[in-house]
């Protein structure tokens, strides 16, 4: 029988205060430290919920929905939404909130996906990662059209093989 596990089990709860030094040109948290929380909590809920280790493979559809400013919170969730073999899909969204009003408002949501790899030399090559079961509505809403995201992944991982293929490896700055 498979391993399951719920969603619940590989959630992860980031909060960060925003300071200035965090914020791009245009007063909003610059979107590459927005990202480097969002593979953090991800790396997270994987090894939560595979307890190995695993590798990033992708971070898509990232949506940015609404700035997070200056002295608001910036909280990323996180959870394994789910699985096939040993790669596992996780749902981030991103909450932000106005430390003042207490206002709280969606900024940002993305699924990233992550592979698992042995985690010891000596370990098994061959596993299979648990599988993921839904609670919530929230849950069972976003874990639902796994496989539909995972096909279009995988369609798109192969075009864009394509496309890298053709891309020149010479260095840019020499005129040769």
């Amino acid at each position: 029988m498979e391993e399951i596990r719920y969603c619940r089990e590989s959630k992860v709860v980031q909060t960060h205060r925003i300071f200035p030094s965090d914020l791009n040109p245009f007063g909003a948290l610059f979107g590459g430290k927005l990202m480097t929380f969002i593979d953090d909590a991800s790396s997270i809920s994987i090894t939560r919920h595979c307890r190995r280790g695993a590798v990033t493979a992708s971070i898509d559809q990232m949506n940015f929905l609404k700035p997070l400013e200056n002295n608001h919170s910036v909280c990323v969730e996180s959870y394994v939404s789910g699985t096939h073999h040993k790669s596992m899909e996780v749902f981030v969204k991103v909450i932000g909130e106005n430390l003042v009003t207490g206002e709280r408002y969606l900024a940002a949501t993305c699924f990233t996906t992550f592979v698992a790899v042995p985690s010891h030399m000596n370990e098994e090559k061959e596993f299979t990662v648990p599988g993921v079961f839904p609670e919530t509505e929230e849950e069972k809403l976003v874990c639902h059209d796994y496989e539909k995201r995972r096909t279009q992944r995988l369609a798109e991982r192969s075009e864009y093989k394509e496309f890298a293929a053709k891309l020149s490896t010479e260095l840019p700055w020499s005129n040769s």
